[in-house]
């Protein structure tokens, strides 16, 4: 019986050692080819030869030119570098270099080589190659997208710039530079509230601190300055600017200037102004007619002289409530345009003011059987306004309330306070207001009663007393079921009073 030995010969350690160092080379990324001082190839690892697309029996013992092409040898002066390295015994410092092999795509592989050396002598050069084809396709794309991007930026009307978080400027459009005045290079570096108004300088720095920790984006209308030393009204949308780690890195400030659309707004506002005269002198005209009708016809009669004592007192009388009612137009209306001008402010009790105001219908209320349920405070709300002024919105309110519900109902009076804000909630169970109506009710001269019984000025008197008053008065109503308006005001807290 034979038996093996369990000593490996000298020949079966070079072979192991062999299959482990081609073993090696192909499990290498890159593609690595040791070439001899002959510039023959020694030996060629799978990458190489799978990028290229070539086998190892047409490859090992072939010269370099032979292998690659000619264009590549000369234009990256490959060979000369090879010698040079196996000349100095240094290694070659790294150099980017595009290879297509026969019907393969274009590759770029970044190459270096080094010295090979066997007990000290320099035999030949490993020429290693990694491929960086997508590496560099990702970069240009990369590329692409900025160049993009800064298209968009550099082309859009708005102004669009970027800031650090401390609010130095770091990138300006060219639509900041053309509304400014300022070129780029002016204002980077610089910080973005040198070019703001004083007042608003502590508000857009709260803004920039405390950018990171903003749910939305912050929004802002702040002048900017010009080279000029004008300004230009301008609405800022402040953004945080994220990194790679979803961290804040700075601010993007996207600026609409809001000069165009403040003439427009204005010409808009002007065209109103001439149309709501336009109704106002109609509904003067139309509400002042009829007394002057009145007391013309009045005083014809009492031309004629075949009119009997009574008959004489009687169109006397009518040309006295005539004037009188002209005379009651003309007065709210001057009410109307001027409703500051009456008395001076002070500290107004809201509760004991409106509690005051209701009595003064109740008897009313009581004769058409409307039932008045109230809810006030148990504190003494304070408003700073005109008490008259008030009580006139109030009564005004009740009245209309109340002429709303000729068969009965329910008139309901609801005063709470929200914060820094008192709300006072007028409903009634009337006829209410259809949708097509309730979006002028407010105008001058607009009214729904019958004729004869108002002049079309309290709902919009009130209104008029409410906004001097700094206040809000909306109205919600179902036609056929009742109106509730809602009228808000800010309280005057104690330490508040000027």
């Amino acid at each position: 019986m034979e038996y093996k030995t369990s000593i490996a010969s000298g020949d079966e350690l070079s072979g192991r050692y062999e299959r482990l160092y081609a073993m090696l080379l192909d499990a290498i990324p890159s593609s690595v080819l040791l070439i001899d001082q002959s510039m023959r190839i020694v030996s060629a690892n799978r990458n190489f030869l799978e990028k290229g697309q070539r086998t190892l029996a047409n490859t090992v013992g072939y010269r370099l030119e032979e292998v690659f092409p000619s264009i590549i040898l000369d234009q990256m002066d490959i060979t000369k570098r090879i010698l040079q390295v196996i000349e100095k015994n240094q290694p070659s410092k790294g150099e980017r270099m595009t290879y297509r092999a026969p019907g393969v795509p274009i590759r770029i592989y970044y190459y270096s080589i080094l010295p090979f050396t066997w007990l000290g002598r320099v035999e030949g050069a490993v020429l290693l190659m990694d491929d960086v084809t997508e590496q560099v396709r990702l970069s240009r794309e990369v590329q692409r997208v900025e160049r993009h991007l800064a298209s968009i930026v550099e082309s859009a009307s708005d102004l669009i710039l970027s800031m650090d978080r401390n609010g130095v400027i770091l990138t300006w459009n060219s639509s900041a530079e053309r509304l400014s005045g300022y070129t780029a290079a002016l204002v980077r570096e610089r910080l973005f509230t040198d070019f703001c108004l004083d007042e608003d300088r502590k508000e857009i720095q709260d803004i920039l601190s405390h950018i990171d920790t903003s749910k939305h984006t912050q929004m802002k209308e702040c002048p900017l300055r010009t080279s000029t030393g004008t300004f230009i009204t301008v609405s800022w949308a402040f953004s945080p600017m994220k990194d790679s780690f979803n961290q804040t890195a700075g601010v993007v400030a996207v600026g609409r200037d809001l000069t165009e659309r403040r003439k427009f707004e204005t010409e808009l506002h002007q065209s109103q102004k001439f149309a709501a005269l336009g109704v106002m002198a109609g509904g003067i005209a139309h509400e002042i007619r009829n007394p002057l009708a009145v007391c013309s016809s009045s005083a014809q009669f009492l031309m004629e002289e075949d009119g009997t004592p009574e008959f004489r007192q009687e169109c006397a009388e009518k040309i006295h409530k005539g004037i009188q009612r002209t005379s009651l137009i003309i007065e709210n209306l001057l009410k109307y345009s001027h409703p500051s001008t009456t008395t001076r402010t002070t500290l107004v009790n809201l509760v004991s003011l409106i509690r005051e105001t209701l009595t003064l219908v109740t008897y009313h209320a009581n004769i058409l059987k409307i039932e008045i349920n109230s809810s006030y405070p148990q504190e003494p709300v304070m408003v700073r306004g005109v008490a008259t002024l008030l009580q006139q919105v109030y009564m005004n309110l009740f009245l209309n309330a109340i002429n709303a519900m000729p068969n009965g109902g329910r008139l309901g009076i609801e005063v709470k306070t929200i914060r820094s804000e008192v709300q006072v909630d007028v409903t009634d169970t009337g006829c209410g207001i259809s949708s097509r109506e309730i979006g002028k009710i407010f105008d001058p001269f607009y009214t729904t009663s019958v004729m004869g019984k108002g002049t079309g000025l309290g709902l919009s008197l009130c209104y008029s007393i409410v906004r001097q008053h700094q206040g809000t008065i909306t109205v919600e109503s179902v036609e056929n079921r009742g109106s509730t308006f809602t009228i808000i005001l800010p309280i005057c807290f104690a330490g508040n009073e000027s």
